[in-house]
């Protein structure tokens, strides 16, 4: 988990996350320089699968993602959000999806209603199928089309493949969840969870947009995720 400034959400999706947790089982969290109680709430759960590291620097989301994977000791590696909370069951899926796939995404549904995660740019429920699981070129089309809900807060790694996650491309300074997703498909290996796993909640500072950004964000972002399938392929 990445937090920063997250103390009003975070109590709940730490409830929910402890839930599904075995006693094995480790939440890693690096802060990324919160400026309000966000550390102080991680603290008062005194729960020794808990481990907080808190920066003194902020350098963005994408680097704070970064740290906690290779900071995280697990088999199996399931990334999350500081303000959303976890549907019951959602260990067991990873678990049963990544026994033969190295990278798996699942679906969403809004905190509040449970409606399917809307598309962006079509308002129409935008759900990943489990028929595409492999198909690994059309999923990377997918995502260079802005057509692909591949959201960090629903995936999880085999730590198998981390050596080659990590680190992330130089260049990328949003979107780690597309990298990895590109990586799983660039190399087949990806698993489509129809289940949802998480309620996702919208609010004023999520970190990913919940509404079509303008064409030169757009086209630069285009730009790095295409740098950054090659550089999956690669790797």
């Amino acid at each position: 988990m990445a937090t920063y400034n997250g103390e009003r959400f975070l109590g709940p999706q730490i409830e929910s996350i402890l839930r599904e947790l075995e006693p094995q089982d480790e939440l890693v969290v690096v802060d990324d320089a919160s400026k309000d109680g966000t550390v102080a709430a991680l603290e008062a759960f005194d729960d020794p699968r808990i481990r907080v590291h808190a920066r003194q620097e902020n350098r963005g989301y994408v680097k704070t993602f970064e740290e906690a994977l290779g900071r995280a000791t697990g088999d199996i590696l399931m990334l999350s959000d500081q303000d959303d909370v976890w549907v019951p069951g959602r260990r067991a899926l990873f678990v049963a999806a990544l026994e033969d796939s190295a990278v798996a995404a699942s679906n969403l549904v809004l905190l509040g209603s449970d409606e399917p995660l809307p598309n962006p740019l079509t308002r129409r429920p935008w759900r990943l199928r489990a028929a595409w699981s492999r198909q690994g070129t059309r999923n990377a089309l997918r995502i260079f089309a802005g057509m692909a809900p591949y959201y960090g807060c629903a995936m999880a790694i085999r730590r198998d493949v981390m050596d080659r996650i990590l680190p992330f491309p130089d260049y990328l300074d949003e979107s780690h969840d597309l990298w990895i997703a590109l990586f799983g498909n660039a190399h087949r290996t990806m698993a489509h969870i129809e289940t949802a796993t998480i309620r996702r909640r919208i609010h004023d500072a999520n970190a990913s947009p919940s509404r079509p950004r303008g064409i030169g964000a757009v086209l630069r972002a285009r730009v790095m995720l295409l740098r950054a399938w090659g550089s999956a392929r690669r790797r």
